[in-house]
């Protein structure tokens, strides 16, 4: 089932902290994939369903400049056919001695309405990526081309991306921490969690702010603390 117009706007405005609480309270200890960075971390919440490519390690007989004459070669293919509002989550085996893409593709992604990208390796071009208006998030940038290094082969299967397995459809989230992968069939109750526990952190933080003791208040355990958030949620239209 795709995602709802709904739970994608109440991911757009949770943090991948809260997120990874609350896939914690269902025990999933591993959805926040590692050493990934955005390029430009004042473009807002990255939300969409993972479209996947996978590399593996580049064979030189089978990888020269010359497979790009393929019009089905698979990196371009999957370029050209993720979907407008996924993400295209790309699995590089945490290997950024060479580009998992670079700027004119994550361009072609962009113009093409796609809603961010990701890998665990790097893009070259990184410094015009981080002009574009699509979320892109990596290790560290990486000139040499792919091919050096990797080599495309799967799209839209199962993959591994930052030690966190990713399928296809499975949302991904991303915001200025870093990136956070939601099974798709609880991703609707984690956004609606995930506005809540938001609500409850906004006041506590005003609160703290003010100069309260975290201590009774976060968790709520003085009913004063209850009784102050549903005030404060009347008062907030939250």
């Amino acid at each position: 089932m795709a995602m709802t117009a709904s739970t994608r706007d109440k991911l757009k405005g949770v943090s991948t902290a809260t997120l990874c609480t609350a896939l914690f309270k269902r025990g999933l200890r591993n959805q926040f994939i590692q050493e990934v960075h955005p390029l430009n971390p004042t473009l807002g919440n990255m939300v969409g369903e993972a479209f996947t490519l996978r590399y593996i390690p580049a064979r030189e007989d089978l990888n020269p400049l010359s497979v790009f004459l393929d019009r089905g070669h698979p990196q371009r293919k999957a370029v050209e056919e993720c979907p407008p509002g996924a993400v295209m989550v790309i699995d590089s085996r945490k290997n950024a001695r060479a580009a998992s893409a670079g700027g004119i593709l994550v361009s072609r992604l962009m113009k093409r309405g796609v809603a961010g990208v990701v890998t665990d390796g790097g893009f070259r071009d990184s410094p015009e990526i981080a002009t574009l208006s699509i979320p892109a998030y990596h290790h560290r940038p990486s000139a040499p081309t792919n091919l050096t290094l990797h080599q495309a082969l799967d799209i839209n299967v199962p993959i591994g991306c930052g030690d966190v397995a990713v399928w296809p459809g499975d949302v991904v989230v991303g915001d200025g921490e870093g990136v956070v992968i939601i099974p798709a069939d609880i991703a609707d109750a984690i956004a609606d969690e995930a506005v809540e526990m938001t609500a409850f952190e906004d006041f506590v933080t005003e609160k703290v702010m003010e100069g309260r003791s975290i201590l009774g208040l976060y968790p709520p355990t003085d009913e004063q603390s209850k009784v102050d958030f549903a005030a404060w949620r009347k008062a907030k239209g939250r």
